[in-house]
């Protein structure tokens, strides 16, 4: 195939979900949006590029927090409508410092944070 982003099903507003994943411990740290020039971006550097819903722009993955993602493979799912980046995380994944994004867990009647923040989140965006 020419064109490996032909086989993606990009969704009506020219998007698909990406989950990122530390691809040697298998940690799930986050889920963000790709459209066609982030994923052709991100295969020709390697350094993973998302697509900004509330900037509504190109995100390069560490850019302002220097907290960055090195694709290391990617997968797409068996519809053709989800991502899958095993990646090389720099630091944390998380605007909140966390190195996931997903730290909070349901208990009972409650979420519960399940980590706390490795890095000030100020620290990260000069906040």
């Amino acid at each position: 195939m020419d064109d490996p982003i032909a086989a993606i099903a990009f969704g009506p507003e020219g998007l698909i979900p990406a989950i990122a994943q530390q691809h040697d411990t298998g940690e799930v740290l986050m889920l963000a949006w790709m459209n066609r020039d982030a994923v052709a971006e991100t295969l020709a550097t390697g350094r993973v590029c998302y697509w900004s819903r509330s900037r509504g722009r190109l995100w390069r993955k560490g850019e302002t927090s220097g907290q960055t993602q090195r694709l290391i493979e990617l997968r797409l799912d068996c519809d053709g409508d989800a991502l899958l980046l095993l990646v090389d995380q720099t630091g944390v994944a998380c605007h909140t410092g966390r190195r996931s994004c997903f730290y909070r867990a349901r208990q009972g009647e409650d979420w519960v944070e399940r980590t706390a923040p490795e890095i000030a989140p100020e620290s990260l965006y000069g906040a």
